[in-house]
């Protein structure tokens, strides 16, 4: 305790209670004190507490000692700010506009497939959407069986005009928020890339070898999946889900130039990751998680690598 000490005595001589001062501001008396460690403070220095006040210090160990809060599946509480899905539309819409940079040309805005309703192709897009095994024009050999792995990424990330980039922008934003929500932004981030490199891998292995395929859908029919599986195990109403993914399914295998592979690939690996995250153990949850992820990737690359072969053998 930091304490004052007043006049040796008075007139008679006893001694002179002292005065408890502030152990942050010695030049300050108080009869207050830290309900936690009994120590004199100011009203500067007073916080409040859940019971009485406490000391700065107190507080800041408090704060050290409280475990943050996590979702219902383990994930972190900042997933209701939506960030990851905030950025993965930045990030669609920025690769759309350097798409049609390198174009230079209005086809890639619109004008293309289903009634000039879709985009065509651009340098972007033939650089980066899943093709299999091709020659180009200039006789050159492309795709993923050439040793361009990465198209199966960067695939997820390109469009073929507008329309297509804001359909699938929509339902990013409409699933994505819920998802990261209840998932985390972490856990969200992994379910959205393995649905759609599952979709990618899923058009490789399924399509034709020389067929360009592009568009965040892979990925998207993976939360249209997941979001179905995590309502259901959080008990809530899953009726309006239904029919939205019977709709896009039925465009799926109706509308001409649609990756039905793709679409159908994304879903699959969309509910199995979601299977995973929604229903891993509570004690080692995050350890289940990972496995869980770990494998569907490495059955992705497996299936990736036998299509390969088959292409090149």
């Amino acid at each position: 305790m930091t304490e004052r000490s007043g006049p040796a005595g008075d007139a008679t001589e006893g001694p002179v209670p002292t005065t408890p001062v502030c152990y942050r501001h010695p030049d300050r008396e108080t009869y207050l004190r830290c309900t936690r460690c009994d120590r004199p403070i100011c009203p500067e220095c007073m916080r409040d507490a859940s019971v009485g006040h406490q000391c700065p210090e107190c507080v800041a160990e408090g704060r050290r000692s409280v475990r943050p809060a996590r979702t219902a599946f383990g994930g972190g509480a900042a997933g209701r700010e939506g960030y990851v899905t905030k950025a993965l539309i930045g990030l669609n819409v920025l690769v759309m506009v350097l798409s049609v940079i390198s174009a230079r040309s209005g086809n890639a805005i619109a004008g293309g497939g289903l009634g000039g309703l879709m985009g065509g192709g651009t340098p972007l897009t033939e650089w980066g959407a899943v093709l299999g095994l091709a020659r180009f024009p200039d006789d050159s050999v492309g795709g993923v069986a050439d040793g361009q792995w990465y198209r199966l990424v960067t695939a997820m990330f390109l469009h073929y005009g507008v329309l297509h980039l804001l359909l699938n922008m929509w339902a990013l934003w409409v699933l994505g928020r819920t998802l990261e929500a209840v998932l985390g932004p972490l856990r969200f981030l992994a379910l959205y890339l393995l649905a759609g490199l599952g979709g990618n891998v899923a058009a490789y292995v399924f399509t034709e070898p020389n067929r360009f395929t592009a568009g965040a859908s892979t990925a998207i029919f993976g939360l249209f999946a997941a979001i179905f599986v995590i309502m259901r195990r959080m008990g809530r109403d899953t009726s309006a889900i239904v029919p939205i993914l019977v709709i896009n399914l039925i465009f799926t295998f109706t509308v001409p130039s649609i990756s039905v592979a793709g679409h159908l690939g994304g879903l699959v690996v969309g509910a199995v990751v979601a299977l995973v995250l929604a229903y891993a153990p509570r004690s080692r949850r995050t350890a289940f998680q990972v496995a869980g992820g770990a494998i569907v990737l490495v059955a992705l690359i497996g299936m990736a690598l036998v299509r390969t072969a088959a292409l090149t053998g």
